[in-house]
Parts: structure tokens; C-alpha cells; sequence
């Protein structure tokens, strides 16, 4: 017989955009490869579980259409035609273009643009160095974050809550705007968990039933954009029922009074005609809360992203602080701990470098930036040079047709550090192979949990892939710009930030592999002060000056209401647009990555929109036939599919599917709108009306 390989186990962190950031332990095999990758079960919050599309890294590691070489495009622009280049040329060719881009409209015509294709803080971050240390144009990044964050820290003051793993010692688990049977599996272990060893009830609230709902004892799903009106009557019915904490109201918020008697109108008949839920589901769902201290409300991305999101993330905030369930381990609001890290990230970011008078361009804007609009350029000089890490803009960023437009212009220079020849790559004129998170060093946070992991490198890269520091240092070198993390390594920059940020050194994390960062529960919980100055919680937050995460004064002016309400301004189905579209996550992908891996391919098939049976049979088209889906921003095509799960006039189209997935590469973004949603930005992803007709 076969002597069976030695496997040996090595530990990291997964480093995708979802907010559960894993301990992963990763199986090594002789040859170099990696087998599975499994969740760390000594990791108390990871608990041994991920997601099945990690859980197969090796498919996408090891996948044979990776980059491995520097290439240089040889064809028209957008041909796909390239070829390969050494690393000095490709270098020297992306450092000159910058340099002449510099030199005809000064720095600000550069623009270093990534976002969270990893979020290791050196790889993911490290690109804002060179941009300080050059004064290249800011980003402003609103593409994900902005108005989730913003409500929440509307009513808190910080970005901070309960230690997440008290879901698992909750009686109610209210489960808001994520699905995260998809996108965040481990809120699900901890849920699972209250509900076998506590009888806890799971309560979700989303636009169409999905894997999350499946799980839930009572699913409430409402139309898209109307969460404020749900949060309202919930709040309506707690004070009217005798419900309200007042002792704890009086103590620790703002305006209590006022909150209720603004509420005296909001009724369940009220929300149930804006929401389409039942009147007997509104005063169900408020009496599981009011009869229940213990209530963890799990407030996700998905419901703020919308014109009135910040908005309705604050609302919904709202209805545990109006039970006291904060006071409670197992009850109050969590959405994210960035707030806790207090990073240091100087040395990552060149933050001792930064202009504060350097121009900042909205990330979520990108094609109103690339085709010239005076207003997203500041009235500055056009963007002739772009830097692109861990982002593919031309698949997942929204108004599709100017982001491509943009891009087509002769005069534009792209240099694009990429894992797969991405949408965007196609269009780059420079392509640089990029590593992937196994074969570099990296450190991370949870956004989800409270832990800092150490993601070391575990095995060499393909071909000729340098990582993002490599890159980032080796044009610094050519561009003449100076800073003293250029000239050092991943491991020393991690160790000095650690240092710093007072998480001791890198040899003592290693040891550790992961440091628990959660405060006590006093703090974490608010019981001795909320963030604000005055230490109570805002009911009434003055929404311009919400201390969210914002370039100095970027506020979008819109007199949005200061009490929780429906504030009606998303995109609205017309006589022209009778259905209104939200873009959800899938299971198998996560924004663009793990698109190109041929299990979560054959999972997820191709895009289709999921529709009400009612409204098939109204515009007569049959189930699985193509369909075309239109607005004022575009029209794509795609199949459509019989779905009871959703309210009529509502559709649903998961995830963001590779363009040429779709007829004529027009992929789902192409219906999307760049609007700036308020306070500070954001883009409204699930805030579309649209049209569908038979194709």
C-alpha cells in the first residue's frame, strides 16, 4: 500500500469582504498546494464552520486561468488582446504614464483606486501610501460601508456593540437586512445555537425569502426600502403596549417624549400599507420584542443599502434602545466593531503624509468621474491615470454604461493588479499578476466579531505574482516617492502597527495566532455612556454632523428627517418602471470574486431575476424564458424565474454574475444608480425601479 501524505495544518484568515473575516486552518499538502480549508474551531467566534466556497479554496488557488505573467495590451482598447511583458517593463511603463499624467494636469489627475478584494490591512490599505506620499486624488470609499455605518453611528456615536457571540445566550434573534446564510454563515451558528440550548425564537427581516428566512420562526418580508415604517410601528406598538423601558429611556436618550408622541401615528395599519406586511405580523413581531429583555438585534448591509438607508439603519436601531436590551447580555444592536481596533495605521497608509486639501472622489462614482462630470471632479483636472487594486469597477460598480464609457477614452491609462483576467483587467492597458491572500503576509480585523488574526504566508505564489506591497514599493522607487514603509517589509510593518496600536508584537499574535479585542460588557454594551458627549443615545441625531467615517465636509444635502420615520425618498416603481429591483448576494459568490471557480459556477447558474408568479402571468412570460429588464440607465437580458418568495412587484437578481455571463456583456450593475444616498454617500444597490418585458 500507498503511504497517505503527510498533511500538515497551517493557520489564517479568510480574507473576503464579508464581515465574519474567519480563522481558518488550512490543510498543506507536500507538493506546494493546498487541500481543504477549514473554519478554526478553537476560534471561539468561527467556532469550526465557513462557508462552502472557502472551504474549496483550492479551486481557486490553484485555478489553471490565474495570472502569472506581466502583460501589456496590444490591441484596441477593450479587445482582450495582450501580451506578456517582464515585470521592469510593466513597471516602467505604469510609472510613466503616471509621471505624464502628473506632469500635463498635476498629481490630482492620478487616482489610486481598490477597495476590499482582501481586507488585510497592509495589502488591502498600503496603496493609500503612495497616494499620500504623491498627493494623488483621494477616495472617498462609499461602495459598501458609508450609510450602514452612518445610521448606526447616528444613534450610538460609535461603531461598536455587544460582543456578537452573545447572539448564541439570546431568547430572540432578530436577523435585519442579511441574509447571512450566504454572506455571513457564523451569525447563523450562534443564532442555531440560542435556539437549541435557549429555545430561542430567530426573527428575519428581509426583501424575499431566502436561506435566512427558511430558518426563521417568523419571517417578515417587506418591499424594499420601507424598513423605517416597519421600525416605526414596532416602536409605535412597544409604547403603546407598556413595553417601553422608561426608567432606562430617561437615563440613557435624547428624546424619549418626543419619540413617542412623533410615533403616535405610525401605526401597524400605517407601516402594513407602506411595507405590504400584515397588521397581525407588525403587532406579532413587536410583542416577541416587547416581552422579551434578551432581544440581539443582528442589523445588516443590505437593507441601508438604499437612498433612505442610513436612515433606515438608524430606525431599526432604535427599537432595542426603546426596550432597554442593551442592559441585557444577549440583547441590544450590533451591525460592526470597527470602532474597537484603534488602529494605528500611520505606516500602512502614510497617514503622516496626507494633504487634507488633496481632492476626494467618490469611489461609488467612478463613472461619473471617468466621463468628466464637472461636479465628481471637483471641477479639477479629468482623471488621466488609474491604479487599480482589489476592485473589478467594470463588474461591480454602479451605472455600468458610464463606468465603461469611461474607461473606452484613449487618453485614460489603467494599470490593473489582478488574480484573473477580471472585466476590468479586459479593459486595463497594463495587467500585473497578483498574489492571493495564502502567499503573502497580512494581518486582519473582524468587521462581524471582535478578533484581530495573523494571515501568514503559507505557500509560494504562481508563476510571477508579487503581492500589493510588492507593487505598491517597487513604483514608489520609480515615481521618486518617499516614506519609510516603502522601504519595508509586510512583517515589519505589521509588527510596528501592532506595537502602536498597543496589541504587542508581532511574534506574541503569531504565537496566539488571533487576539480577542472585545471590551467589557459594560462598554460594549453602553451601559455607562453611549458615544456621544453627553453620553445618550440619539433618537434625533443631527445627521450632518454624524461622526461616521467621511472626508472632511462631504455631505450630501438632502433635509433628511431627524425622528425615525419612512422617509420616501428611494426610486419608486412608476407607470413606466412598475417593479422595483434590489441585487442580493448569492451564496456561491461574493461580489465578483469566486466567480471564475467552477463549483460555485455550476451552483449558482447563470443570472435570472426572480419574479412573483402574479406578475409572469400578468405580462405572459413563462418560467425560464428570457426577459428583457430595463430604466433610464440601461437594459439587460436574462432569464426569468417563477419565485412565490418575494411580494408582487418586487424582483430580485442574486449576485454580482461575471457581464459576459449576460447578452451583450450589459452585466447587472448596468441598472444600478451611482446617486449619492445621504448623509455622506453610498451607493443605493437595492433601490431600483425597472421595467421587464418578454425579450
Amino acid at each position: 500500500m500507498n503511504a497517505r501524505a503527510k498533511i500538515t495544518i497551517g493557520h489564517s484568515a479568510c480574507p473576503h469582504d464579508c464581515p465574519s473575516t474567519c480563522a481558518l486552518d488550512v490543510e498543506l499538502l507536500p507538493d506546494g498546494k493546498i487541500g481543504r480549508v477549514h473554519g478554526a474551531e478553537d476560534n471561539s467566534y468561527t467556532a469550526g464552520v465557513i462557508c462552502a466556497k472557502v472551504a474549496r479554496y483550492a479551486e481557486r488557488v490553484h485555478h489553471p486561468d490565474r495570472l502569472t505573467h506581466p502583460l501589456k495590451r496590444k490591441g484596441p482598447k477593450g479587445s482582450s488582446e495582450f501580451q506578456r511583458i517582464s515585470w521592469d517593463d510593466a513597471l516602467d511603463l505604469t510609472a510613466e504614464a503616471l509621471l505624464r499624467a502628473e506632469a500635463r494636469y498635476g498629481p490630482e489627475a492620478v487616482w489610486p483606486y481598490y477597495y476590499a478584494g482582501t481586507m488585510g490591512l497592509v495589502m488591502r490599505d498600503g496603496i493609500n501610501r503612495l497616494r499620500h506620499a504623491k498627493r494623488y486624488s483621494g477616495m472617498h470609499a462609499t461602495i459598501c460601508t458609508t450609510l450602514a455605518w452612518t445610521g448606526y453611528i447616528a444613534g450610538t456615536g460609535r461603531l461598536a456593540g455587544p460582543d456578537p457571540r452573545e447572539i448564541a445566550n439570546s431568547d430572540l434573534v432578530v436577523i435585519w437586512g442579511t441574509n447571512a446564510v450566504n454572506t455571513q454563515v457564523n451569525v447563523m451558528t450562534h443564532a442555531i445555537r440560542a435556539r437549541k440550548e435557549r429555545g430561542a425564537k430567530i426573527v428575519a427581516v428581509d426583501v424575499y425569502h431566502n436561506g435566512t428566512m427558511q430558518q426563521a420562526d417568523l419571517a417578515l418580508c417587506l418591499r424594499p426600502g420601507t424598513d423605517g415604517a416597519l421600525a416605526c410601528a414596532v416602536m409605535h406598538v412597544l409604547f403603546r403596549d407598556g413595553y417601553a423601558n422608561w426608567p432606562y429611556l430617561e437615563k440613557h436618550t435624547d428624546c424619549p417624549r418626543e419619540l413617542e408622541a412623533h410615533l403616535k401615528t405610525r401605526t401597524p395599519q400605517w407601516a402594513s400599507a407602506i411595507t405590504g406586511l400584515t397588521v397581525a405580523e407588525i403587532e406579532s413581531f413587536a410583542a416577541m420584542v416587547g416581552t422579551t429583555p434578551r432581544s440581539f438585534f443582528r442589523l445588516g448591509y443590505g437593507f441601508a443599502r438604499s437612498r433612505n438607508g442610513a436612515h433606515n439603519m438608524h430606525a431599526a436601531l432604535c427599537i432595542p434602545t426603546v426596550t432597554g436590551a442593551w442592559l441585557h447580555e444577549g440583547g441590544g444592536g450590533f451591525h460592526n466593531n470597527g470602532a474597537i481596533f484603534h488602529w494605528n495605521k500611520t505606516l500602512i497608509e502614510g497617514l503622516d503624509l496626507a494633504d487634507p486639501k488633496v481632492r476626494m472622489l467618490d469611489q461609488s462614482r467612478i463613472g461619473p468621474v471617468l466621463t468628466g462630470d464637472p461636479a465628481d471632479i471637483k471641477d479639477g483636472p479629468p482623471v488621466t491615470a488609474l491604479l487599480i487594486q482589489n476592485t473589478n469597477p467594470a463588474q461591480v460598480a454602479p451605472e455600468q454604461r458610464k463606468v465603461k464609457a469611461g474607461f473606452a477614452r484613449e487618453d485614460l491609462f489603467v494599470t490593473v493588479h489582478e488574480q484573473f483576467m477580471t472585466a476590468t483587467a479586459k479593459l486595463a492597458d497594463v495587467v500585473l499578476p497578483a498574489t492571493m491572500f495564502l502567499e503573502h503576509d497580512d494581518v486582519y480585523q473582524g468587521g462581524g466579531h471582535q478578533h484581530i488574526i495573523l494571515g501568514p504566508k503559507l505557500i509560494d505564489a504562481p508563476g510571477e505574482c508579487r503581492s500589493n506591497h510588492d507593487v505598491i514599493c517597487e513604483l514608489a522607487r520609480r515615481l521618486g516617492a518617499h516614506h519609510p514603509g516603502f522601504a519595508m517589509s509586510p512583517r515589519q510593518i505589521i509588527d510596528w502597527t501592532l506595537q502602536k496600536s498597543g496589541w504587542g508584537s508581532l511574534a506574541e499574535l503569531e504565537a496566539k495566532k488571533w487576539i480577542d479585542c472585545q471590551p467589557a460588557f459594560a462598554r460594549a454594551h453602553y451601559v455607562d455612556g453611549f458615544g456621544y458627549p453627553d453620553k445618550k443615545f440619539r433618537f434625533k441625531p443631527d445627521w450632518k454632523t454624524v461622526p461616521a467615517p467621511r472626508p472632511g465636509a462631504f455631505v450630501v444635502d438632502h433635509d433628511m428627517p431627524r425622528l425615525p420615520d419612512h422617509w420616501d425618498v428611494i426610486e419608486n416603481a412608476d407607470e413606466r418602471h412598475p417593479f422595483r429591483l434590489a441585487t442580493s448576494p448569492a451564496r456561491e459568490y461574493l461580489n465578483s470574486s469566486f466567480n471564475e471557480m467552477p463549483t460555485s459556477r455550476a451552483k449558482h447558474g447563470p443570472p435570472r431575476v426572480k419574479m412573483h408568479p402574479d406578475d409572469l402571468a400578468r405580462l405572459r412570460i413563462a418560467d425560464g424564458a428570457r426577459v428583457r429588464m430595463g430604466n433610464e440607465r440601461g437594459q439587460i437580458l436574462l432569464a426569468a424565474q417563477a419565485f412565490a418568495g418575494v411580494q408582487p412587484g418586487v424582483v430580485i437578481v442574486e449576485s454580482v454574475a461575471p457581464n459576459d455571463q449576460f447578452e451583450a456583456g450589459a452585466g447587472i450593475n448596468t441598472l444600478t444608480s451611482a446617486v449619492q444616498g445621504p448623509p455622506y454617500g453610498g451607493a443605493p444597490f437595492h433601490d431600483n425601479h425597472v421595467w421587464i418585458e418578454a425579450a
